[in-house]
């Protein structure tokens, strides 16, 4: 196995503990105010509908989406994760704090994208058309052209997915940055 393979395997397994951990460390770090947090919505607002919208849309390992937001870029979830990730650091008036994120993005969730994609080409035999029509992360302003029907959002995939514990997560952060204030004050 290559070395940019093991990385591969090994980002994949540990994002998510690295992302409880990196919580700590941020509510840590944090000095929000409430300008701030309010400017914040703007990013993590959409992040989370864009989650939630792919969320509607995506049958993981059972077929390649490519309608919905995936006929706009190939990963609408984790641009929807960075969006609400970057929302939450600006929250933080922490510019370390954005510092760790860009680097942990590019040591994780690159790897883990190159990943995924490995999969879905040896998966899906459309998949080296879908790519070079849609890009990998920033978003087409139209969607790609296919001959597929437009596909629908779909409730039971959104509620399958658990889509709301972003919500929740979200929500649960602006309560502790809030906490945070009120407790600095």
């Amino acid at each position: 196995m290559s070395e940019r393979s093991s990385w591969q395997r090994i980002a994949r397994r540990i994002r998510v503990p690295l992302g409880f951990i990196f919580a700590a460390l941020f509510l840590w770090l944090a000095r929000p105010t409430w300008s701030l947090m309010l400017l914040s919505l703007l990013l993590v607002v959409p992040g989370l509908w864009l989650r939630g919208y792919a969320a509607g849309y995506v049958k993981k390992n059972a077929e390649l989406t490519r309608t919905g937001p995936y006929a706009y870029t190939r990963n609408p979830l984790y641009l929807g994760s960075m969006m609400i990730a970057f929302g939450f650091a600006l929250a933080s008036g922490n510019w370390i704090i954005f510092l760790i994120l860009a680097t942990g993005f590019l040591a994780i969730y690159l790897p883990t994208i190159r990943s995924e994609e490995e999969y879905l080409r040896s998966h899906f035999p459309g998949f080296d058309d879908y790519s070079r029509q849609v890009p990998r992360l920033l978003p087409r302003f139209t969607p790609a052209q296919n001959d597929l029907p437009p596909g629908r959002f779909s409730r039971e995939r959104y509620l399958h997915h658990r889509e709301y514990n972003a919500l929740m997560g979200s929500a649960a952060i602006y309560g502790a940055l809030a906490v945070r204030l009120l407790l600095r004050r």
